[in-house]
């Protein structure tokens, strides 16, 4: 890996059941391009390497009866310290359905930490003593999956293309979705100017950027109210 820049990369590290899971969406497109560039390094630790016993068992069934199996503290516990040792500014977070829903302003902030470490559960969950080791708790929505590596996955895609140098063109980050919280981006154009009867609309073409910026404005208002009018809604009204 060559670095492009004497400032040191942002590193993260995922506890996880499954390293395999991730070798796919880390080795290709604009999180391989980060990684080879130097603006980030990513590593994925198997937390059955912390496990107990000759057979690493990582979890046990739940006090008090139920289904599925609980991820144990003490391995779990174990990885977060051997990983934090060597990513010691990082913060702690833990992929969870019960966690702080994930966001544009989440990914932002995070873009902006020296270090991150992502716990991926499995199974029914985690013994509740493995959140005092965490800073924060996260969730990608309001449904379950079978696991947080997929949550895992987002999150880091989402944080990487923030950090600076990432993207190419630093404007692109800032005009997407979500980047106002309130409105969605507005529509997009490219070659060629007509297709099967649909045109370019005419202000994108005529290369005064006050009215382009204008119409942009107007089309992520429209755009926002048809298809999320929740957001705007969720606005905060002035004093």
């Amino acid at each position: 890996m060559t670095s492009t820049s004497k400032e040191q990369a942002m590193k993260i590290d995922i506890i996880t059941l499954f390293p395999d899971m991730f070798k796919g969406p880390f080795d290709m497109s604009m999180l391989w391009k980060a990684q080879e560039r130097g603006l980030v390094s990513i590593a994925t630790h198997d937390l059955r390497e912390f496990g107990l016993g000759v057979r690493r068992t990582v979890d046990d069934t739940p006090y008090g009866g139920g289904d599925g199996m609980v991820l144990r503290v003490e391995p779990m516990v174990a990885a977060i310290e051997a990983v934090k040792a060597n990513n010691p500014d990082a913060k702690v977070i833990i992929m969870t359905p019960s966690g702080r829903k994930f966001d544009q302003s989440m990914a932002q902030r995070m873009a902006e930490e020296p270090g991150l470490i992502l716990v991926a559960g499995h199974y029914e969950g985690f013994d509740e003593r493995i959140l005092a080791y965490a800073d924060e708790q996260v969730s990608i929505g309001d449904y379950v999956l079978t696991g947080g590596e997929l949550p895992a996955m987002v999150l880091v895609d989402s944080v990487v293309r923030l950090i600076p140098g990432v993207l190419g063109g630093e404007a692109s980050a800032h005009d997407e979705s979500f980047s106002d919280p309130h409105l969605l981006e507005y529509p997009h154009y490219t070659r060629p100017i007509e297709f099967r009867g649909e045109r370019v609309p005419d202000v994108l073409m005529n290369g005064h950027h006050a009215e382009i910026e204008k119409w942009r404005a107007e089309r992520a208002t429209e755009k926002t109210r048809e298809f999320r009018p929740d957001l705007l809604l969720e606005e905060s009204p002035e004093a």
